[in-house]
């Protein structure tokens, strides 16, 4: 697998022949200036709750691409509205195979409301499940004891928020990882505003100490993974 990391908690994973492309937004971020939207690919877009730093290239992407929206029933509604059809809305807890990989809807405790106001349904992540093996985007979130359900998964990474304030920080990420089973962390959701700045040698020391590997890939970088 490839994963190219676009800022926030925008995530590209290049799994077979899909472009999965998790929360896009770019355009909001002055720490993404440099990268250029138009050449994202995407064949499925997955959003884990309707928060702006989450959906606001979607729309364009989506449109651009025909790529399919994954997400619960409310975020594919409000872009249903928007003209956004091809979609598979999903909840909490239900799996759809879609051929070459399938995806798993998980709880994220937080908050959703879309741009305009509207509601964003539960938030929530994505276990993904794909023959070169699985991997969770948590989405945003903080710490909980249910996260110990996803050991099972076998999870060859997970992409985990670490900026604190709006989700886990450093400490309870690393005790996320954890409590998966996860060896490797792919580090989301910091530096991106003053209030979810980090320090990275701290972070990567904090995670080396309990075993596990922090990856945190500059933005438009691509990594193996």
């Amino acid at each position: 697998m490839k994963l190219t990391y676009y800022g926030q908690s925008c995530i590209g994973v290049e799994a077979g022949d899909a472009h999965l492309l998790f929360d896009p937004f770019i355009t909001g971020n002055t720490l993404a200036a440099h990268i250029d939207v138009e050449s994202i690919p995407a064949t499925h877009v997955l959003i884990t709750h309707g928060h702006g730093d989450h959906v606001a290239d979607a729309e364009a992407i989506l449109k651009r691409t025909g790529a399919l929206l994954i997400s619960n029933f409310e975020i594919c509604n409000w872009f249903g509205a928007k003209g956004i059809n091809n979609s598979l809305a999903m909840n909490t807890g239900g799996r759809a195979d879609l051929g070459g990989f399938s995806v798993k809807s998980t709880v994220a405790q937080h908050s959703s409301t879309m741009p305009d106001g509207a509601s964003g349904g539960s938030p929530g992540g994505f276990v993904v499940f794909t023959p070169e093996g699985n991997f969770h985007h948590a989405g945003d979130t903080a710490l909980m004891l249910d996260m110990q359900l996803l050991k099972r998964h076998q999870l060859r990474f997970a992409c985990l928020p670490i900026g604190d304030n709006f989700t886990m920080g450093i400490e309870d990420a690393v005790e996320a990882a954890q409590y998966m089973g996860a060896t490797t962390v792919v580090g989301m959701h910091y530096d991106t505003f003053p209030s979810i700045t980090i320090d990275k040698a701290k972070a990567t020391e904090a995670f080396a100490h309990a075993g596990i590997k922090l990856l945190l890939p500059g933005i438009g970088q691509t990594i193996a993974i």
